[in-house]
């Protein structure tokens, strides 16, 4: 089965599941047969239950982490530039090889927000998207002229969470 368009769909927001979301979706595509990639920008190191996951549904599934361990070192972003300019190439690379249904980019709003990649690349990967491809990018504060060049935009909106209670992240839920 092939998608017969596929279309840009963003989530954004600073609530809690814009990955959540998609992988949902990763999960119905592949449940129908399509081939999926979820490219993860800046989450490196670990592994998150969707990994073991893909491990059981590939070979339609495959989830590639790029980052370093830890999170951005907003006071000296170089490395993490550095490594997600390349992994942008390979997502690059990825999309356009046509080998894949729905392509994810995890957290890429992020990696624009910390000035890892520019919005000007984001906008280049949605024009170079084939045609019967879904792509869908995921991460907090959704750049205008990415939300412009979408065709779907979902914004999660915390409007209470548990974390500022003191429940730390669960394994199976957040990670």
């Amino acid at each position: 089965m092939a998608l017969e368009q596929g279309c840009v769909q963003v989530y954004t927001g600073n609530g809690k599941g814009k990955t959540t979301a998609a992988l949902g979706l990763a999960l119905r595509a592949v449940g129908r047969g399509l081939k999926v990639c979820v490219f993860q920008f800046i989450k490196g190191g670990g592994r998150y239950g969707e990994h073991l996951a893909a491990e059981k549904l590939a070979p339609l599934l495959t989830i590639i982490q790029t980052g370093r361990p830890g999170w951005v070192n907003i006071k000296d972003i170089t490395e993490d530039r550095r490594t997600a300019q390349e992994a942008f190439v390979q997502a690059m690379e990825l999309l356009t090889s046509g080998e894949f249904d729905l392509f994810i980019c995890d957290e890429i709003n992020g990696a624009v927000g910390f000035g890892l990649i520019d919005v000007e690349q984001v906008l280049e990967l949605i024009s170079h998207k084939p045609e019967k491809t879904e792509l869908v990018l995921t991460g907090r504060n959704a750049h205008q002229m990415v939300i412009e060049a979408a065709d779907l935009v979902t914004e999660m909106r915390e409007i209470k969470h548990y974390y500022k209670a003191g429940v730390p992240a669960r394994i199976g839920i957040e990670m």
